[in-house]
């Protein structure tokens, strides 16, 4: 049983200009109440359980961040067309309001987790209770704190930094502050959650799944990578971690399976499980969305799907012959049948839909009880950011191995010995994209390299050429500017 599993569900009250009386209609999980702190390591260790909850729903994991895919050109909303996923279809197209539902979720979507990780950071401290607990569930605060950041940073730049529980007693209107801080803030955070947090192989039982010290170490070089200001730092975090055991599943399709998640090559995924009693659309739901989402739309594959996120003809050109991961990743008229099923290019608007995330009848029953997990950051990225920070070095004779064994993987020829620098880093970052396909990882590597230019460039030449440097971020949405006057919006918005 995941641990996730375990988590008691109470009504908080989110003291912050991030949360609204309709936010908290709809979602009164999304809030704590900092008067009925932890008193031992039960009630802490619940707690914890639900600063890992943000991750779980749509306003993240389960729908938004996933769907950046589409905004970064590797797809098409799909999905019953007209104005079906409007906003995704408006963000994808470089027309985002400021009142774009998307960009509202994505906005919302981590400060409840942001404010359990504070809370858990103030009380922990001060509890009496087992040493190993204590300083176990500190990691997972400062680890959590610092993700849910990340995520924030990298869509809007600037933000409020908030680092304590707030109260009525605080200021409830923090202005921005630059985003050089937020990222210190994220650096210090992934610093002592590597120092307080477990080696993944110390996790048993219900325990598997939570933040290990690969998973500190991994998003800390992936901080750094999107910084680019110390690829020397990439290195020496990545190599750290080749020594904690993880590794490559021999298998691309391990990846994307039940019976096989929390692999040796994962650092970190977000938890689901199959049927929890719960609503589908509710944020008690512990399923993932992405099965149903992602179904071929009247294919009956998954027992009804939604059609969403289909790839485009740009994107299935981009497969080398031979690569293993297209007929895991995408379903196309010829591909292996799924479940003993074959599929149409009748059922998607492209002719093809994305696979790695389908779930079969055999394994749930129910469309909507998906319980696969969705991947973060896996060992193959551990050893494209490796090869991506060698060759910036200056380094590209070392920088092969570790592309080449992702590509080995791939079923691929390694890379031509000898490419320059720039042919490499081209090479890498192609990689990166089949690698990773429809994980929500697409969207941050256009964004990083050469000050996002390589992303414009990129969706210059499919066509997108209304995107513009204002893209690179989202606006501030306005509803959160109206209740907080010490908001500022980005520019252009």
């Amino acid at each position: 049983m995941k641990f996730l599993k375990k988590i008691v569900f109470v009504l908080v009250i989110f003291a912050c200009t991030q949360c609204s009386n309709d936010f908290l209609d709809k979602a009164p999980l999304d809030t704590i109440n900092t008067s009925n702190y932890p008193a031992n390591a039960e009630e802490l260790i619940t707690l914890v359980n639900g600063a890992y909850q943000p991750m779980q729903r749509p306003k993240l994991y389960n729908l938004r961040m996933w769907t950046s895919d589409i905004m970064a050109g590797n797809s098409i909303v799909g999905a019953g067309g007209g104005s079906d996923g409007i906003e995704t279809q408006d963000m994808s197209n470089f027309v985002t309001t400021t009142d774009n539902a998307g960009v509202l979720d994505i906005w919302r979507g981590p400060w409840p987790g942001i404010l359990m990780s504070n809370i858990i950071l103030k009380v922990a401290p001060d509890l009496v209770i087992d040493q190993n607990i204590k300083n176990r569930s500190l990691g997972e605060a400062h680890f959590l704190r610092a993700h849910y950041y990340f995520v924030l940073v990298r869509y809007f730049g600037d933000l409020p930094l908030i680092t304590t529980p707030q109260s009525s007693d605080d200021d409830l209107f923090p202005a921005r502050v630059s985003k050089d801080l937020i990222y210190q803030q994220i650096i210090a955070d992934l610093e002592k959650a590597v120092e307080l947090l477990p080696n993944k192989s110390e996790y048993s039982g219900s325990d598997i799944g939570r933040a290990n010290k690969g998973a500190a170490l991994g998003e800390l070089a992936e901080v750094y990578l999107t910084l680019g200001n110390n690829w020397q730092k990439v290195v020496d975090l990545t190599t750290q971690i080749e020594g904690l055991g993880f590794n490559l599943n021999l298998n691309y399709g391990d990846n994307f399976n039940p019976s096989t998640e929390n692999s040796r090559e994962s650092l970190f995924e977000v938890q689901y499980e199959g049927d929890g009693g719960y609503s589908f659309w509710s944020d008690e739901n512990q399923a993932s969305w992405s099965s149903t989402f992602m179904g071929p739309r009247g294919s009956n594959f998954v027992g009804g799907g939604y059609g969403w996120n289909q790839p485009t003809q740009e994107f299935i050109d981009s497969y080398e012959p031979n690569d293993n991961r297209k007929d895991v990743t995408v379903l196309y008229e010829g591909s292996p049948s799924f479940d003993g099923k074959a599929y149409s290019a009748s059922y998607s608007y492209t002719g093809y839909n994305v696979r790695k995330f389908l779930i079969p009848l055999s394994v749930s029953p129910s469309y909507d009880n998906s319980p696969l997990n969705f991947p973060i950051l896996r060992f193959s990225d551990i050893l494209l950011m490796k090869a991506e920070a060698l060759n910036e070095l200056g380094q590209t004779a070392q920088a092969e191995a570790p592309l080449n064994r992702v590509r080995k993987r791939a079923g691929l020829a390694d890379v031509t010995v000898g490419l320059s620098q720039a042919d490499f880093r081209k090479a890498v970052l192609r990689e990166r994209r089949m690698e990773f396909a429809f994980e929500g990882q697409r969207w941050f590597d256009l964004i990083r390299v050469n000050k996002g230019q390589y992303g414009l460039d990129f969706l210059h030449s499919i066509g997108k050429t209304n995107a513009t440097q204002k893209h690179l971020l989202f606006p501030i949405p306005q509803i959160e500017i109206d209740k907080n006057p010490k908001l500022t919006q980005n520019p252009g918005y």
